[in-house]
């Protein structure tokens, strides 16, 4: 991800693109300020990243966007803590006995409906 870092900065301007306009974002705390409010807000509804990526494109740009977009998307804190494993823990595997004899061990499943 870019750096925090006011100093950085990208040319700033207008573009404009099917009577649109679109800011061209200067600084990278701006660049984190859209992001949360595209991506984060309760606004936003914490989207997905291709629905985070639709919303940036409306109103802002810059340089290698959708790529950091993807990032903030990928290592959001509300991600992260949605697809933690819940449940018991997998534990050891054991192992099955070794038949001497056809038949010796049957398993069976039952179906209940």
């Amino acid at each position: 991800m870019m750096k925090e870092d006011s100093t950085s900065f990208v040319e700033s301007f207008t573009i404009e693109s099917k009577n649109k306009f679109v800011m061209a974002l200067k600084y990278r705390t701006l660049i984190n300020t859209i992001l949360n409010d595209c991506h984060d807000s309760v606004a936003a509804g914490h989207l997905s990243e291709d629905r985070t990526l639709e919303r940036v494109k409306t109103c802002s740009w810059w340089p290698n966007w959708k790529k950091y977009v993807s990032e903030y998307c990928q290592t959001s804190d509300r991600l992260q803590n949605a697809n933690r494993a819940t449940g018991k823990k997998f534990g050891m595997m054991i192992q099955i006995q070794e038949q001497k004899s056809p038949w010796e061990i049957v398993h069976m499943n039952w179906v209940t409906a």
